[in-house]
């Protein structure tokens, strides 16, 4: 038997007339997919170690999920504690339903026994809730939310639509600058920067652009009557950033240099077929312009350390 994270494991009863049970594994404990598997059982969300039997056997995760009719399907919260024998054993992933309920949870200075009894639940199960992606049901969500004196919309991301910056500061943040090499590695090699350009009116104006960086140079798809075209042929400005609400933390990098055209045939269809993505904007956007960074900056915002 092997399997694969997100298989269902199903056991089928040897009992006449009995159901069966399956569950998500969740959890690998050997490369090749063998056995045993840390399995979320679909009637109780309980995460328990498995050694499957002769009645077990694997659905691969392109199959629809089968979910037993034979026994009701139980609330999170109710289910026992996993014993240490059975603890889930998973690589730290969180969701971001799990990273808001734990900065809640800090916030309050509970730890998770406090927070899980407050709540109803299992340790195990509020561990994997803030280690993993889950989807946890609307009556663990009420329960979580009362326990940690919040909403259920804030810790589904209510407001998810406002600008960035709504959620509470740190308590002992820490800005701090950084290196040209840590600047290169958060620019990666593709994402959405804005670009701060002169319109023809002499205006200032900053656009959002996808970008990819080759060749040391930032590059990005445009119409020669945009915006972001006037860009082109002048020393701008280029800025990306990452935010994390649930944290309060995050990073800004600025690149300023002179902005170009790029012309040659060559390199233009070199630059297509290394793209990682089409504009999102649409339409046929032909137009490379390149940045050539001349100095490049950026800060980081977290906890401070010690």
């Amino acid at each position: 038997m092997r399997a694969h994270l997100g298989d269902q494991l199903i056991v089928e009863s040897p009992a006449t007339g009995a159901g069966k049970r399956d569950g998500e594994i969740v959890g690998l404990h050997h490369e090749d997919g063998t056995p045993p598997y840390d399995v979320r059982w679909s009637d109780t969300d309980e995460v328990t170690l498995v050694f499957p039997g002769p009645d077990a056997h694997v659905r691969p995760l392109h199959h629809e999920r089968t979910v037993g009719t034979h026994e009701p399907r139980q609330d999170p919260g109710d289910v026992a504690t996993v014993s240490p024998a059975a603890s889930p054993r998973w690589a730290a992933d969180p969701g971001d339903i799990g990273r808001r309920v734990a900065v809640e949870r800090r916030r309050q200075g509970l730890s998770r026994e406090e927070t899980a009894g407050r709540a109803r639940m299992s340790p195990d199960y509020l561990a994997y809730l803030e280690e993993r992606p889950a989807d946890p049901t609307l009556a663990t969500l009420v329960r979580l939310a009362d326990a940690l004196g919040t909403t259920v919309a804030t810790l589904r991301g209510g407001g998810i639509d406002l600008p960035p910056g709504q959620g509470h500061a740190l308590l002992h943040p820490e800005l701090r600058d950084l290196a040209p090499e840590e600047c290169r590695t958060l620019l990666s090699t593709h994402g959405v920067g804005r670009v701060s350009v002169s319109t023809s009116d002499g205006r200032p104006a900053v656009v959002p652009v996808n970008y990819d960086v080759v060749d040391d140079a930032i590059v990005f798809r445009t119409v020669p009557d945009s915006v972001a075209a006037a860009a082109a042929e002048r020393e701008v400005a280029f800025e990306v950033d990452h935010l994390d609400e649930a944290l309060s933390r995050g990073w800004s990098v600025l690149v300023v240099g002179p902005a170009s055209v790029v012309t040659d045939p060559d390199t233009v269809r070199r630059l297509t077929r290394q793209a990682h993505s089409t504009p999102w904007a649409g339409g046929h956007r032909e137009m490379w312009v390149s940045i050539r960074p001349v100095t490049l900056t950026g800060r980081r915002i977290g906890p401070a350390e010690g």
